[in-house]
């Protein structure tokens, strides 16, 4: 059985300042710990080597990759946040869609009062939802 199970999220460059908006967005989100690159090593020094944070009680982890990839993050995973109301959910919302390109407008869809979907301007996909 598995000891634990995060979302990883990896970036080029920029994975603090993601993870600083991410944390600053829902209450019971923060930092646990961040480790860097140092002098010598693959990735950029002081860059995020691996971190670990929480948003609204989720653990996840990212790290900015010392590598080049031919691929980023998709709307396909997105970060599903039932959010505690409608004031937090629209903050949010626009926080997150400021630089990035939103999917579905914040509306009404039947399925839920206010839902909105949106990818950020790190190009992690994110639904909010009241319920």
């Amino acid at each position: 059985m598995a000891r634990s199970i995060s979302t990883f999220l990896m970036f080029d460059g920029v994975a603090e300042e993601a993870m600083n908006l991410y944390v600053s967005l829902f209450r019971g989100s923060r930092i646990a710990r961040i480790e860097r690159y140092g002098a010598g090593e693959q990735g950029r020094t002081g860059s995020v080597k691996r971190a670990h944070f929480t948003v609204g009680g989720h653990e996840l982890m990212c790290s900015d990759s010392p590598l080049k990839h031919n691929f980023s993050f998709t709307p396909s995973i997105s970060l599903f946040i039932d959010c505690e109301s409608v004031p937090e959910l629209d903050g949010a919302f626009h926080q997150l869609a400021t630089g990035g390109q939103v999917l579905m407008p914040l509306d009404d869809y039947g399925f839920s009062a206010r839902f909105g979907w949106v990818t950020d301007r790190f190009g992690v996909s994110w639904q909010l939802n009241f319920a």
